[in-house]
Formats: structure tokens, sequence, C-alpha cells
């Protein structure tokens, strides 16, 4: 990569992607631009640009992209109802398309040869940003530092920062978390630490987002969800916009105790992991939304979205968010909610979400046909016995070829 000028770094302002800042100005003697964006970590993004200037950084992306985060990306991936293997809600995933795709514009407007990013060559979030960007710009560079550099711990990167006088302030008293963490407005993750143990169980001062449920209130919270296309677009009324109705749920369902899991995955580079998640204001929209498709969907379009779901899960959780495939399955499901419409009311009780109600002008449901009082000739139930027989035939047939011999 000797004709590298140019450099978009994916910058937190952190320890790691700080010396990466030098450590590309060294090897590759070329320019850094850093891209920091706000997805709603819960930091305060603006200091970067301090940190940045002071390693000589000349231009600086600092981007507030909570809305489109959840709009374009977020909302798109919860009309699927998508679980990864059965738990992962798919929080730190879902980010780093958007990432990416950012990456690549912005190498595009400064006219840099190559991007970066500060993901290890152990974990899924290198697969992410590189399959994104070659999606984006098939001709692009990527520099993984991670997979090039001998500084694998957080002693070496301090050595280094020494050396060279890289401005850091995270070596001083403040007290640093033993785990290492990735939030955003859908999730906050933990890993490492006494998690790499799966036997150990996580310690409750860990948790940042939800209070426990054993101390979660005594008393119900309900909330009343609205939908259009399959999206929340009000709660209690109050229309809001897709990142202010994520923010706003994540608040409710952490003090109600909702939304941990704490899991054993298997990674798309090959091992297993133990992770910690948050996800609270997901754990809701995934239990409410499942509740407006019960009345909106006909049954054999949402058993299809159900068995869809886990291999969208998969490209996502793999990576492949600008593939053909994921954009194909995206137009079906997007279809899917045309008629999912309608409001799920729901109760927030210690660590649950559960649907108390929901109603739709849409719905499929038929009160007259499906009660057990009297139908008043709505459903003739002598049309179930010529039904039966017809489905039970290939079976008979087949029961009866056993008796040709007897």
């Amino acid at each position: 990569m000797s004709d590298i000028n140019k450099v978009v770094l994916a910058y937190s302002g952190g320890l790691d992607t700080s010396v990466i800042v030098r450590w590309l100005q060294d090897t590759y003697n070329c320019e850094v631009v850093t891209f920091t964006a706000d997805i709603g970590q819960g930091e305060e993004v603006e200091p970067a640009r301090a940190k940045a200037e002071a390693l000589g950084v000349k231009e600086i992306y600092i981007e507030d992209l909570r809305e489109e985060f959840v709009r374009d990306f977020v909302f798109p991936m919860f009309r699927a109802n998508t679980v990864y293997e059965g738990e992962y809600l798919l929080g730190t995933s879902i980010a780093r398309p958007l990432i990416a795709k950012r990456l690549v514009e912005i190498a595009n407007e400064t006219n840099a040869d190559a991007i970066s990013h500060g993901a290890t060559g152990k974990g899924n979030d290198q697969v992410r940003f590189e399959l994104g960007a070659y999606a984006l710009k098939p001709g692009i560079q990527v520099i993984a530092p991670w997979r090039e550099w001998d500084l694998n711990s957080r002693e070496a990167l301090m050595a280094y920062c020494e050396e060279r006088n890289i401005p850091v302030d995270f070596s001083n008293k403040k007290k640093k978390s033993p785990y290492s963490m990735d939030a955003n407005l859908l999730h906050i993750s933990y890993e490492g630490g006494q998690l790499e143990d799966p036997w150990v169980e996580a310690e409750e001062d860990m948790w940042r987002w939800s209070v426990s449920p054993e101390a979660a209130p005594d008393e119900p919270t309900y909330i009343e969800l609205t939908y259009r296309k399959g999206d929340i677009v009000a709660i209690d009324g109050v229309e809001m916009s897709p990142a202010t109705v994520l923010e706003t749920l994540n608040k409710l369902g952490g003090a109600n105790g909702i939304g941990r899991a704490d899991l054993v995955e298997n990674r798309y580079v090959g091992m297993k992991s133990r992770g910690c998640y948050e996800t609270p204001g997901g754990t809701i929209m995934l239990k409410a939304h499942r509740a407006i498709e019960s009345l909106t969907l006909d049954r054999e379009a949402a058993h299809l979205k159900d068995e869809l779901m886990p291999r969208y899960a998969k490209l996502v959780y793999n990576g492949y968010w600008w593939s053909p495939e994921r954009i194909m399955l995206q137009k079906a499901i997007d279809e899917s909610q045309t008629f999912v419409n309608g409001k799920v009311r729901v109760k927030l009780y210690k660590g649950n979400a559960i649907v108390a109600g929901r109603q739709s002008d849409d719905s499929l449901f038929d009160a007259h046909i499906a009660t057990f009082e009297d139908d008043a000739g709505a459903y003739n139930q002598k049309d179930a016995e010529g039904f039966i027989k017809l489905n039970a035939l290939r079976m008979r047939i087949g029961a009866n070829r056993g008796r040709k011999y007897d």
C-alpha cells in the first residue's frame, strides 16, 4: 500500500484509535482524516475533535447520525423481528453498516485512498466494516492496524503513546472498566474480564442502563405504542422521531429491569464468545411488533417471515447488510408491513414486556368467526370434516401401503 496518501479513520477518541492515528502517520507517511459518529453511545463525541487536532489531524468529521441509525437501520431490522441465535438483538452488528457507509462517503469527499478501523483480528467488526466498504466502493483499500502491528496489549499501546508524546487522558486516575464495551442507541454490550468464564455470573454493578428485575418497581408501567407500516411512530399518543422512540423505550425499559441478556454466541470468524447485552427498548419493540403483526399479517405471510428471519439475522450479524440478498429480503419484508398499522399496549414489569392489548383498523381478526359463542352462521363447522379428510388423504394412503401384505 505504498500509494496511500490519505486515510479516513473511524475514530472514537479513545486509546486504540488515538494510537492508530499516529501509527498510520508513521507507518504510511499519510494524511489521516478522522470520522467520529454519534449513534447514541451516551458519551460526548465533540472532545474527539480536540484529541484529533492534538494529533495533527486537519480534516475532522464529527456527525450526529442517531436519526439515520434508527430510521434506516434499526427500524428496518425490527420489521423482520430479527434475533440472532434465539437471543441476540444485534445491537453492535446493525451499527457497523452505517459507519462503513459514512467512511466510504467521506473517502469520496476527501479523495482518500483508504479507510481504516480499530477492530481486532479476532472479532466480527472487522468483517462488517470491510464487507460494507467493499460492497459500496469495490476498489477501496482497507488498513486494519490490529492485523498488522505488534501492539497487542494495553501496556504496549500506552508505551507507544509515551514514546511518541501522544496526548491521552485515559491513563489517569479514572478507574477503567474491566470490560470491553460498545454502546449505541439500540444497546450496550460487555465482553472480556470475568465474562470470559461462561460459568461466572455477571456482577450487578456491571450493568449501566437497567436496574435488576428484583429492584424494579413493584407497580407495572403501561405504555401504548402506535405503529405505521411496521414502525413505531408514537408512544402514549405523542408522535416521535425514530431516535426519540428508541431513547424513550430505553429509559422505560431500563427502569423496569427489561432487556438484559447473557449469551454465548458463534462469531463469524469461527470462535465462540460470551457477551452480555442491555437492549431495553429493542426488547419492547420486538414484543410489540410481533403483537401488531399477529393482528394484521396473513398467516402464510407471517410464517414465511419467520422462516426468512434466521437467514436475515445471519446476514446482519455476519456483515452482509449491503449484500444483494439482504436488500432483496428487505423489499419483501417491507412489502409485508403495508397493513402493519395500529396500537399495542404493553405492560412493563420486573424484567418483562407483556402484551396487554392490540388493535388495528387493518386487523384480520374477526370476532364473529373466532368466537366460542354463537357465531350466527359466520362459520360452518361442518366444513371442517372435508378439510380434515383431504389433508389426511396422503397419510391414509401411506398407512394402507403397509397393510398390503397383511
